[in-house]
């Protein structure tokens, strides 16, 4: 069996519309699988944009105020994990 990704749409009676033809050196039947993307769900654990920009404030703050770790020192202990 051979597969062939192709992006297509389903109308108001369920039809499937391809966006460009199938190529094939014969007429035969297929068996289609179709995968219908799911709504983003937002969840509970995501932040806000408010909640995202607060932290980006912080972090600026502690940038511009030298509240920093140099890169080194964060690496430190890192080798016996």
């Amino acid at each position: 069996m051979k597969a062939i990704k192709i992006m297509a749409t389903i109308d108001e009676h369920g039809q499937l519309t391809l966006d460009r033809p199938l190529v094939s050196d014969k007429n035969s039947r297929v068996e289609v699988i179709v995968l219908i993307p799911e709504e983003v769900e937002i969840e509970e654990n995501d932040k806000s944009k408010e909640e995202i920009l607060e932290d980006f404030r912080q972090a600026w703050h502690e940038a511009m105020t030298g509240q920093i770790i140099p890169v080194a020192q964060l690496w430190e202990g890192l080798e016996d994990v």
